[in-house]
């Protein structure tokens, strides 16, 4: 059996969640058009976007400098352009997620992405996509 396609991220050359966005455009899926949103993001996980079909070795480099920078003030950066946007009906929950943020607790964008990675890797939900993630 063929061993994996390793596609790699640079934690060195983003600092914001827009910022992981346009290297995923540059890095991942070159060409392909997105929504650049976190849903979109596990889209493309899925596969369709040019992606191996087979699923491939995500291997994110310097994840230690995207843990820092897509900490708690981009977590509570990006919780803000939310309330900005969301319906009425979530914005007690998303003004809880900051307040908590604003506090360094609960998750933080790193870890929004790292879930959703996990998400198609082996033992998660989608692991038939057949994602594997590398943390160096």
């Amino acid at each position: 059996m063929a061993s994996k396609q390793k596609l790699h991220l640079d934690g060195s050359e983003f600092s914001t969640l827009e910022g992981f966005y346009d290297h995923v455009s540059l890095r991942i899926i070159p060409g392909a058009e997105w929504g650049r949103n976190l849903d979109a993001f596990n889209d493309i996980l899925r596969g369709g976007f040019g992606t191996p079909e087979e699923g491939f070795i995500l291997c994110w480099d310097n994840h230690e400098i995207s843990k820092r920078n897509l900490g708690y003030v981009e977590t509570a950066r990006q919780l803000r352009k939310r309330l900005e946007r969301c319906h009425p009906s979530n914005t007690a929950s998303v003004e809880n997620y900051l307040a908590e943020a604003l506090k360094n607790e609960g998750p933080t964008v790193f870890d929004w992405l790292v879930e959703i990675i996990q998400r198609h890797c082996p033992g998660g939900n989608e692991e038939a996509d057949g994602i594997e993630l590398i943390l160096r």
